[in-house]
C-alpha cells in the first residue's frame, strides 16, 4: 500500500490525483460538472453530478496509474468550502440542490441579522462575518424554502453537509456523518473557540444540532469506502477544506507565512499559529488545520473571482477560446490605456464584503478591444490580492518579516500574471515545483496518518521552490496603479 488518492471536489470541477509514496503524481483525472443559475446571484450545484464525477474520476485515476486496489493506502478528501447539502438520512437522497459558496440570495437575511447587532456575536464566536457567502444562511433557507424540511428536521430526519461531509456520507455508505474542523469553521455554526458546534447561532437560525456531523481533526479516520467502489475498503484518512488544504501543502507551518491560492476565487491565508487574531480589517479568523485536537488559527481573505474572470472573457465576452490564449492577449494590450476591471459578478469579498456590488470597468476608450480586457481582467486578481495583504499585515504586526507570498492553483502558471502580482504587492512571490498543493496537502494528511509519509517538520523539508519573482514596477508607477485601482473599487461599491 504505497499509494495515496486525493480528491479534489471544486466548484466547477472534480479531480482525482494518485500520488506515490514519494509524494508525485503519477495520474490524475477530471471532469467539469454543470452549474446551476436559477435567478441572479443564485449559483447551485446537482450533488448527484459532483457524487457521479467523483466516483468516476476517482475510477479513471486508478486505472491510468495502473493500480491494483491493494495499492492503495488511503484517501484524503478536499473540498470547495462552504455550499451546502441537506440529504434525508434515510434515503441519502437531497433535499434540493446543493447552493454555492459563491450564491447571494441569503443577503437580505444577513442585512437584517446585521441590523438586530448580530454580525459581532457571530465573529467573536466563529471568526467570521455576516454574510451569504457562508453556509449557515444557506442551510436556513433550504429549512424555510423546501416544503416538508422544518418539519422533518425537527424530527431527525434530516442532514446537512459541507460537500467533504456528504461525499464521506456517499463513499462509507452511510455509515459516517462527519467532517473536519476547517470545513466546520467555514459553516458559521461553529465556535472556532470552544471547538464545538454552537447552540445560541443554531437556535438563532433555527437549524436542529442533529443535523450538523461530528467534528475531527483533519488527519483522522472517517471510516472505510465502500468494497463495491473501488475494488476494495480504503480508509478515509484526511479531510481539508481547498483552502486549508492548500495551505499544508504549500508548508506554510510557521506563524506569519502566507499562501494565496488562485482557482475559481482566490484565498489568502496567513498563519497566526495558536493565536485566533480577531481582525480589524474585516478579514476571517479560520482555523488552518488542526492535529490532536489542536487547531492552528489562520487570518483569511477570500475574493469571489480570480480565475473565473478568465471564464467570463471566454464564455461571456467570447474573446478567448481557451484560458491560455489570455496571457498572450495581455501582452499586446497597448500600454497607454489603463483599465481597471472590478469583477464584483457576485459581490466583493474581503475586505470589502459588499454583496450588492456588482462588476465594473474603468477608463475605457474607442481604442478599447480583446487585448485591454485580457489585461484588465489578470491584472484585477493582483490588485485584489493587494488589497488582502495590506489587510492582513494591518491586523497582525507579528506577521514574518520577509513578506513572501507563496502561490499555487491554475492561475500562478502564468508567469506574467506572477510578475505583476509581485510588482503590485511589493514583494517576492514565490511559485513552487508542485502546483496541486490543494491536493497535496490532503494527500500528505491521509500519507501521513497512514504511515508512509513524513510527520510536518519533514513534510517541510520536502517544499522545492520553482521560481520566485521579484518586483521590477517602478514605485512611483506602483503608486499611480494601486489609487487607479482604489479608486474604481470605491466607484463600485453600492454604499
Amino acid at each position: 500500500m504505497t499509494h495515496i488518492l486525493a480528491i479534489d471536489q471544486g466548484t466547477t470541477s472534480s479531480r482525482a490525483i494518485i500520488f506515490d509514496s514519494a509524494m508525485r503524481i503519477v495520474a490524475s483525472a477530471q471532469e467539469e460538472f454543470p452549474q446551476h443559475f436559477p435567478k441572479s446571484g443564485w449559483v447551485e450545484h446537482d450533488p448527484s453530478d459532483i457524487w457521479a464525477s467523483v466516483a468516476s474520476t476517482c475510477r479513471g485515476a486508478i486505472e491510468k496509474a495502473g493500480l491494483a486496489p491493494a495499492d492503495l493506502a488511503a484517501i484524503g478528501i478536499t473540498n470547495q468550502r462552504e455550499t451546502a447539502v441537506i440529504w434525508d438520512k434515510d434515503t441519502g437522497q437531497p433535499i434540493h440542490n446543493a447552493i454555492v459558496w459563491q450564491d447571494r440570495r441569503t443577503a437580505d437575511l444577513c442585512a437584517t441579522l446585521k441590523a438586530e447587532g448580530f454580525e459581532d456575536e457571530v465573529t467573536a464566536r466563529t471568526g467570521l462575518l455576516l454574510d451569504p457567502y457562508f453556509s449557515s444562511t444557506k442551510v436556513k433557507w433550504l429549512l424555510d424554502h423546501v416544503e416538508g424540511a422544518r418539519e422533518k428536521a425537527g424530527r431527525g430526519q434530516l442532514l446537512f453537509g459541507t460537500i467533504d461531509c456528504f461525499l464521506i456520507w456517499k463513499l462509507t455508505g452511510g455509515k459516517v456523518h462527519a467532517t473536519d474542523a476547517t470545513n466546520a469553521a467555514r459553516t458559521m455554526l461553529y465556535n472556532i473557540h470552544d471547538g464545538a458546534w454552537d447552540a445560541a447561532i443554531c437556535d438563532r437560525l433555527g437549524i436542529p444540532m442533529a443535523m450538523l456531523p461530528e467534528v475531527r481533526d483533519c488527519a483522522a479516520d472517517f471510516g472505510t469506502s465502500r468494497a463495491d467502489l473501488f475494488g476494495t475498503e480504503l480508509p478515509i484518512l484526511g479531510v481539508a477544506g481547498d483552502q486549508q488544504a492548500a495551505t499544508l501543502g504549500q508548508a506554510c507551518f510557521a506563524p506569519g507565512m502566507l499562501k494565496s491560492t488562485y482557482g475559481t476565487g482566490c484565498f489568502a491565508l496567513m498563519n497566526t499559529g495558536d493565536t485566533p487574531v480577531r481582525s480589524q480589517n474585516r478579514l476571517l479568523t479560520t482555523i488552518a488545520y488542526q492535529f490532536d485536537g489542536k487547531p492552528t488559527y489562520a487570518l483569511e481573505g477570500s475574493i469571489f473571482i480570480a480565475g473565473a474572470v478568465v471564464q467570463w472573457l471566454r464564455d461571456g465576452l467570447q474573446i478567448i477560446r481557451s484560458a491560455p490564449e489570455t496571457q498572450p492577449l495581455a501582452e499586446t494590450a497597448d500600454l497607454g490605456q489603463e483599465l481597471y476591471l472590478v469583477p464584483a459578478f457576485t459581490g466583493l469579498g474581503a475586505p470589502h464584503w459588499d454583496p450588492d456590488a456588482r462588476g465594473a470597468i474603468y477608463g475605457l476608450t474607442r481604442n478599447s478591444g480583446p487585448a485591454e480586457f485580457a489585461r484588465a481582467a489578470l491584472e484585477s486578481v493582483g490588485f485584489q490580492t493587494l488589497d488582502l495583504m495590506e489587510a492582513m499585515h494591518a491586523d497582525w504586526t507579528a506577521a514574518s518579516g520577509d513578506g513572501v507570498l507563496r502561490v499555487d492553483g491554475g492561475m500562478s502558471a502564468s508567469d506574467w500574471s506572477m510578475q505583476f502580482l509581485s510588482d503590485i504587492i511589493g514583494a517576492p512571490v514565490d511559485r513552487p515545483e508542485v502546483l496541486e498543493t490543494t491536493a497535496l496537502g490532503v494527500a500528505w494528511l491521509a500519507g501521513m496518518k497512514a504511515g508512509i509519509y513524513p510527520d510536518l517538520a519533514g513534510f517541510a523539508q520536502s517544499w522545492a521552490l520553482d521560481r520566485r519573482f521579484e518586483p521590477q514596477m517602478d514605485a512611483a508607477e506602483r503608486t499611480r496603479r494601486v489609487a487607479g485601482w482604489k479608486d474604481a473599487v470605491s466607484r463600485t461599491l453600492s454604499r
